[in-house]
């Protein structure tokens, strides 16, 4: 018996199955990474996060930045979107696991990649949200989108004196200061997943 899986280890024609799958599995990811540089994607993150994981995915991509000799200020701005971004995904994630060990847990699911294009980076996350919420986030957006940096700055300074939306924890604020940071207008898009459902995206550039 074990000298009938070394033949088939080491007959190039015969492959077991099993080394089929991973010659496969690394052709498979290999092609995914090739993908990923050719779009200029220089981080991206898929699944359940939690303040921790932001704080060490956060420390990761600002000394990537830092060894790129990036420039201080362009690394401050795409950070600051980057937490606001992944901090949104946490709050207001449609998708989110709970429980309890020695304290509560609770785990929010969404992505956010960061890249660079046309000599810009740029950050985008996504994430699941209620059918309920999507009117009232569309047309925080579409505001926030028809503004010049002049107009987002005097609605910044009008929504600090306001009184928060008890619902919103922040999120208006949040994204004033997302869009004061783009270079160029943010782009969004809802796409309906379900009757009570949208998977929201959004782009910022820097």
């Amino acid at each position: 018996m074990v000298q009938g899986v070394g033949e088939g280890a080491t007959n190039g024609s015969n492959r077991t199955e099993r080394g089929v799958d991973s010659v496969m599995l690394a052709k498979y990811y290999r092609a995914f990474k090739h993908d990923l540089d050719r779009r200029g994607i220089i981080f991206s993150f898929s699944g359940y996060l939690s303040e921790g994981i932001l704080y060490s995915l956060g420390e990761a991509l600002r000394q990537k930045m830092t060894l790129e000799e990036t420039n201080v200020n362009t690394v401050k701005k795409v950070f600051s979107v980057f937490v606001e971004q992944a901090q949104n995904i946490i709050r207001y994630s449609a998708e989110k696991v709970a429980g309890e060990s020695d304290h509560p847990i609770e785990l929010s699911s969404g992505m956010v990649t960061i890249g660079t294009e046309n000599d810009r980076f740029f950050i985008v996350c996504g994430n699941v949200v209620r059918a309920a919420d999507e009117p009232k986030l569309r047309q925080r957006l579409e505001l926030l989108r028809g503004m010049d940096k002049d107009a987002i700055k005097a609605y910044y300074k009008e929504q600090l004196r306001e009184e928060p939306d008890e619902h919103s924890r922040g999120a208006t604020i949040g994204l004033i200061e997302i869009a004061r940071r783009a270079s160029i207008p943010i782009e969004f898009d809802f796409d309906p997943i379900d009757g009570e459902s949208f998977f929201f995206c959004m782009k910022v550039c820097i």
